[in-house]
């Protein structure tokens, strides 16, 4: 067996502030506003010269914009710009951009969301798609919108980072260690009695861990029968049904009409390529072995993946952007399927360009 893993602008800073800052920035704006007039007064009168106007600094005058006063914490670091056709956020080292329709319509409150379900309660389409707040406050770490009906609605600044676009372009959906052989083997990663991992907790999550993190994961000492092996397989998530059925057995007997069911060798390769949603798990367990061959072959197509994408990044793209027509024919005894998927080789993640599936 050989198998690769593939599958006009508001600016609003928030600042801690007491009575004491609030006088000596006051102070401190009736100075400069002072020294700007003065200094346009000149401009007008021409008494600067072509060297002072290229020298006069704007941002000296106006070192950030107006401060707001809030509760926030010196570390929160918050600033906030409302334009006419959305929001900008700046927090976390991230610069965040939300449409006001999208915001409006991912309120959180109990009006428009179902917390229990998760499903929202707001008609989308009740939506102005001109809508803007009224007024937008800062409360420690929490921002208030106002919207024209009166509506509130409240988003915690994490949340909001979280399900941004700039802020998904930094996550990684799903953490993997790529490997070839030799760092597979210096690895050494454990496998998982089968006992464990179908009793405890911690035998299931060490299999998952191992799973997620290197794309393979093995269970010992499972009984040589498919009803250990269904239940081995229903212990991690739930079976698909297919054209072979959900749970089956093959052998050399080419009882189908697939290459696995002969004698012949299959390199390299990922199976239910013609999926429109190709296997995401695949579960093998050798019941019966005689005679010599049968070897098996695991290779990392992330590994590989991720060499081409350094070595050769337009050839990445070509894969991860034209998509290809796979095709499963089959004509064999009462065996009539087929089954046509379309994607690319490499699927990647549109926002941050991670690979998740290959083909």
């Amino acid at each position: 067996m050989y198998w690769i893993r593939g599958f006009g602008h508001n600016v609003a800073f928030a600042t801690p502030a007491g009575f004491r800052q609030g006088v000596a920035e006051r102070r401190m704006w009736c100075h400069r506003l002072s020294h700007l007039q003065i200094r346009l007064q000149d401009l007008l009168r021409g008494r600067v010269t072509c060297w002072a106007l290229q020298q006069l600094n704007f941002k000296s005058l106006f070192p950030l914009a107006i401060h707001w006063h809030h509760t926030a914490s010196k570390s929160l670091n918050c600033v906030w710009r409302q334009h006419t056709d959305h929001f900008e956020l700046q927090y976390a080292n991230t610069v965040m951009r939300f449409d006001y329709v999208w915001l409006r319509d991912h309120c959180r409150s109990a009006s428009c969301y179902n917390s229990k379900t998760h499903q929202r309660s707001l008609d989308t389409a009740s939506v102005d798609l001109c809508i803007q707040p009224k007024t937008i406050r800062l409360d420690e770490t929490t921002l208030f919108f106002t919207w024209p009906d009166g509506h509130v609605t409240r988003y915690d600044l994490d949340w909001l980072v979280k399900n941004s676009y700039e802020g998904q372009k930094q996550k990684v959906i799903q953490p993997r260690i790529l490997w070839n052989a030799e760092i597979y083997q210096q690895a050494q990663v454990p496998s998982v009695d089968f006992q464990s991992f179908l009793e405890t907790n911690e035998g299931l999550k060490n299999f998952l861990q191992n799973f997620l993190l290197y794309g393979i994961a093995f269970v010992e000492n499972v009984p040589p029968t498919q009803e250990h092996t269904e239940k081995l397989a229903e212990r991690i998530s739930l079976i698909r049904e297919t054209i072979y059925g959900r749970m089956w057995y093959f052998t050399s007997d080419f009882s189908r009409g697939d290459t696995a069911y002969t004698k012949l060798a299959l390199d390299r390769h990922t199976d239910t390529t013609y999926f429109q949603e190709p296997c995401g798990i695949q579960v093998f367990h050798c019941l019966k072995h005689e005679g010599t061959g049968g070897r098996t072959l695991l290779v990392d197509g992330f590994y590989a993946a991720e060499q081409v994408l350094q070595k050769v990044p337009e050839e990445f793209e070509l894969l991860s952007q034209v998509p290809l027509k796979h095709e499963y024919i089959e004509n064999v005894g009462e065996c009539h399927n087929h089954m046509i998927g379309v994607g690319p080789v490499l699927n990647v993640y549109p926002w941050n360009k991670e690979l998740y599936l290959i083909r």
